[in-house]
């Protein structure tokens, strides 16, 4: 696992819609960030498997920034 593909990984959890990353179950939601990442890098089976595990390794915090975000999307009421 390279620092760039790292960077892509974390891009891509940036870039992704706050109530998709936040309403899929765990297992839905690693499946789907390694196809994101297979679609952007290529990724090949050592890596996939090297990203499964930081993905799991990292699912609260990825969470936690999804509830972040979906937390500063919504305009204040007055």
């Amino acid at each position: 696992m390279t620092p760039a593909m790292l960077r892509q990984f974390w891009s891509i959890v940036e870039s992704s819609q706050a109530t998709t990353l936040a309403s899929l179950d765990d297992a839905t939601l690693v499946q789907w960030l390694i196809k994101q990442l297979k679609t952007r890098t290529g990724l090949n089976c050592t890596d996939a498997d090297l990203m499964n595990q930081y993905i799991l390794s990292r699912l609260s915090l990825i969470r936690d920034l999804a509830e972040e975000r979906l937390g500063t999307d919504v305009p204040p009421l007055l």
